[in-house]
């Protein structure tokens, strides 16, 4: 069976692509056709005819920062589970964090996960450790990493701390294109710590995590690189590439801007956690252990320079470092809450309620943000709207209000600030690997 999907709103930036079409994807999953304004389609018999009315038929949102917990903790989420939360949200692909129990330090988990991924309704990338065990202490194998077709390390939650690992792992990265994406926190700031320190970490007399913690590693790391830069110490092929993950304070944001303007290749991504809410949500909030994350909700200030760096095209993409825990992981007193959010079933709906509809940026910017620029920015196939390629797209409905609820939660966990938020945006399905996903009936 053939689908036509029509009358929608074709967005795609990357081929500068915003207006009313439709497309026919043959039942092997590729695109047959595109028709743009009042051109048709033409149906034969048993094909399946949804139209969109005017909804937004996007390339396949990808979300470059997910814990899925499998393996070592599925109490909290599985590779299934997971999926079904990234499908509901709108995504066809993710990318895969190695801190899981065991720790993806070689080649044996990216098997793994890759053989237990094949039948679900996305991709899952896979991104392998910096460090064996995420110790900061000896470099993963990069080259196996490499040839099993791992684009990116990190040792995400925790950043190297000793600087000459941290240079080797620039170097080693650079011989083999790979990634690093940098948690950026000073541990020796943050020990025992669990929220922003400020006014409302005295208030509440939790031990505050100093805002400068992730500057001061992310100025190190650049410092390294231009160093390496300068000297050529790099692999002559290939120069470093570095991704700053859940980017959230000014100071962190103005490196980045210089970085950039001094031709480093340097990224960033933030949360919708971070550029929605600030500390003073986590004081006057019930549930305290659902406002506990790393890095930690900030300030105010903070989450306006997060705002200006959407808008003037400092930050390259939105990730929602979706991080499941049980309830008994959160319903605690907040200073034995374990770090991290659920955020898959909620990213479109914040992204377009605080930053489409508050003209903040466009909604072809918001695309770009959430799925053309994470697939650029690790190296993966670029979608595109033409005849013969492989349909990969996100059907949205910009208008749908909903409210955030357990009962519509699909990942196993349901650790959210964000419960019983009205929220605007809404995924109704994805069309993937040759598939018609639905997250509402179309």
């Amino acid at each position: 069976m053939s689908f036509i999907f029509q009358k929608a709103r074709l967005l795609n930036p990357l081929e500068h692509l915003d207006t009313i079409g439709s497309i026919k994807v043959a039942n092997d999953g590729t695109i047959e056709a595109v028709a743009f304004g009042n051109e048709t389609i033409t149906a034969s018999s048993g094909d399946r005819i949804i139209d969109l009315q005017g909804m937004i038929v996007a390339p396949g949102l990808f979300d470059m920062h997910c814990h899925f917990r499998e393996p070592g903790q599925e109490y909290k989420e599985t590779l299934e589970s997971g999926s079904n939360a990234a499908a509901a949200g709108g995504f066809t692909g993710v990318a895969l964090m190695p801190n899981t129990k065991p720790v993806i330090d070689s080649p044996l988990g990216v098997v793994y996960i890759r053989h237990h991924a094949a039948m679900l309704p996305i991709d899952l990338e896979v991104i392998g450790a910096m460090t064996v065990g995420s110790k900061g202490e000896h470099l993963a194998p990069f080259g196996k990493f490499r040839s099993y077709g791992v684009n990116a390390v990190s040792d995400d939650g925790s950043a190297i701390q000793n600087s000459q690992i941290m240079r080797l792992a620039f170097e080693y990265a650079s011989n083999f294109d790979l990634l690093i994406i940098q948690h950026c926190e000073e541990k020796s700031l943050t020990e025992g710590a669990v929220m922003n320190e400020g006014l409302y970490s005295t208030k509440l007399g939790l031990k505050g995590i100093p805002d400068v913690s992730e500057a001061i590693t992310l100025s190190r790391d650049l410092l390294l690189m231009h160093y390496l830069e300068q000297h050529k110490l790099h692999s002559p092929l290939k120069r470093p590439r570095y991704h700053i993950a859940h980017i959230s304070t000014k100071a962190a944001l103005d490196l980045v801007r210089k970085a950039k303007k001094d031709g480093l290749q340097v990224t960033c991504e933030v949360t919708p956690h971070h550029f929605t809410l600030c500390d003073e949500n986590l004081f006057h909030a019930e549930r305290k252990g659902n406002y506990i994350m790393k890095p930690p909700l900030s300030s105010i200030e903070n989450r306006e320079a997060m705002l200006e760096g959407l808008a003037d095209g400092t930050i390259d993409a939105i990730a929602t470092d979706h991080a499941p825990h049980a309830s008994h992981e959160k319903d605690c007193p907040a200073d034995h809450a374990a770090f991290g959010i659920i955020g898959l079933e909620t990213s479109l709906g914040l992204t377009i309620t605080e930053l489409v509809d508050t003209k903040v940026i466009s909604m072809s910017r918001a695309i770009e943000l959430l799925s053309v620029n994470p697939r650029r920015i690790l190296n993966l196939k670029p979608i595109l709207f033409t005849p013969g390629e492989q349909a990969n797209f996100s059907l949205i409905d910009p208008n749908a209000e909903w409210i955030v609820s357990t009962d519509s939660i699909k990942s196993k966990s349901a650790n959210t600030p964000f419960l019983n938020r009205s929220l605007r945006g809404k995924a109704r399905g994805i069309f993937h690997k040759g598939k018609l996903y639905e997250s509402e009936a179309l």
